[in-house]
């Protein structure tokens, strides 16, 4: 039960220093089915090695509409199927949520189901202002997948994620930004040129920190302080010995922008 078009679901390219990933089932919503799942967790895993960071788009006017709920109406076990898809997308989101770069992502549209989890796993989101992000699973009676319901605790609390998950709620790209699901809004026809822009940046900074740094923040809500302050302990010298951190310190002392695409 995957898409006959002929068209790959998922393209990539080398865009100097990133590798860009961009969805491209616009005629369905992006509507996540096997297919698109394996080839987007597929994309990801092929990170070339020289790309410093990896950048998240998807083509049409909605990120993704969430599973392709037309195929879990078709199935003839409809339990294995929508499993096996969890499981499908629950590679992708380990993908992303442990990928040795950073990830920045770029979001429009309709983002529902298992696709808010994702944007969730990613470290940078940056957020068309019409978009509505919709759970969803309540309107055909199914409960949540792909960290979804780990990405809106982690942003609303338990209460507000109850509210609206229960209440087959929404949220608008501005109540998504205020409670830090997402990272920064910008105008419609400005997404991905922004989005772009903002995954270059990164990708000239100190990268190998940076996914330090992501996972110092990521464990911080369950770690106790005396737990996270031997870690950053651990991680900070990790990257004082790093050539990333040798050069920054180099770069600090002599005045000048320190290359970081040159620390090896």
């Amino acid at each position: 039960m995957t898409s006959t078009d002929a068209r790959p679901a998922v393209t990539t390219a080398v865009d100097g220093d990133l590798w860009r990933i961009t969805v491209d089932r616009p005629e369905t919503g992006n509507a996540i089915d096997p297919e698109l799942a394996d080839a987007l967790a597929a994309a990801v895993e092929a990170r070339p090695e020289s790309a410093r960071a990896v950048l998240l788009l998807a083509n049409g006017p909605r990120f993704s509409v969430g599973g392709d709920v037309r195929l879990f109406a078709q199935a003839d076990d409809p339990g294995r199927f929508v499993g096996d898809l969890a499981d499908a997308w629950h590679r992708v989101v380990r993908a992303v949520l442990y990928c040795p770069v950073p990830v920045v992502a770029g979001i429009q549209g309709a983002v529902a189901g298992a696709a808010v989890g994702l944007i969730g796993a990613c470290d940078i989101v940056v957020c068309a202002r019409s978009t509505k992000i919709r759970p969803a699973y309540g309107s055909i009676g199914l409960s949540p997948d792909g960290g979804t319901s780990w990405a809106l605790t982690r942003a609303l609390g338990a209460p507000r994620t109850l509210d609206l998950c229960l209440t087959n709620g929404s949220l608008t790209a501005a109540e998504a930004h205020a409670a830090g699901l997402v990272a920064r809004l910008v105008e419609d026809d400005e997404v991905h040129a922004t989005t772009a822009a903002l995954a270059h940046q990164v990708a000239a900074g100190p990268v190998r920190a940076m996914v330090r740094t992501r996972s110092l923040v990521r464990s911080a809500a369950i770690r106790t302080l005396e737990q996270q302050l031997d870690e950053e302990a651990r991680l900070i010298a990790e990257s004082a010995a790093d050539p990333e951190g040798r050069e920054g310190v180099r770069a600090f002392v002599e005045k000048r922008t320190p290359d970081f695409r040159g620390a090896r």
